[in-house]
């Protein structure tokens, strides 16, 4: 016996029937799924001091459970500093089980630690049934610990769906927990 996720089972048994059943979709197949979850954060100061780049580096893996890469700079930008080719930024991409257990950890502890929180902007999808969320510090995460962390940054989360369109993506990303303000 494998272990399957809370979230995923939960989709698989409620939200793929429920969705299908809203948009009168002809087949499951043609239910949108979630496909990827990309945590993105930028170090603007890693310019001058290498090892906030290891720090990050080490904070989204914490976060993610996944090994987390640097990103390079793609051009070189005078005014920083900035050589190509130099570590900038830190992301992880997660898939399948990994992807629905950081969903839930975020929907269950750390959204709820953001200060008053009244839920998420719905603004952030791009057109093309994905979502942008911003998280501006890391310590709502309970993996990571206050006293080590040296500087409090954010982060940008990327929900990548196989949906058509925002109103398809929004009701997979309700349905899956994100909570979403009331207009």
């Amino acid at each position: 016996m494998n272990y399957q996720p809370r979230l995923k089972k939960e989709f698989n048994e409620r939200i793929v029937p429920a969705l299908k059943e809203e948009y009168s979709y002809k087949n499951v197949m043609m239910v949108p799924k979630l496909q990827k979850i990309v945590i993105s954060k930028g170090v603007g100061g890693a310019v001058s001091d290498k090892k906030l780049i290891d720090h990050a580096v080490e904070e989204l893996t914490t976060i993610s459970g996944q090994k987390a890469i640097h990103t390079m700079s793609k051009k070189d930008v005078a005014s920083f500093k900035l050589r190509k080719g130099m570590p900038i930024g830190v992301k992880v991409t997660l898939r399948s089980e990994k992807m629905y257990e950081f969903l839930d950890r975020l929907v269950t502890s750390a959204l709820p630690r953001v200060r008053d929180f009244q839920g998420i902007k719905a603004s952030g999808f791009d057109g093309r049934g994905n979502y942008n969320l911003g998280v501006t510090e890391q310590i709502i995460f309970p993996e990571i610990d206050i006293d080590k962390v040296n500087k409090i940054s954010g982060m940008d989360i990327t929900f990548v769906t196989s949906a058509n369109t925002d109103k398809e993506a929004k009701s997979l990303l309700t349905e899956l927990g994100l909570p979403f303000k009331k207009n």
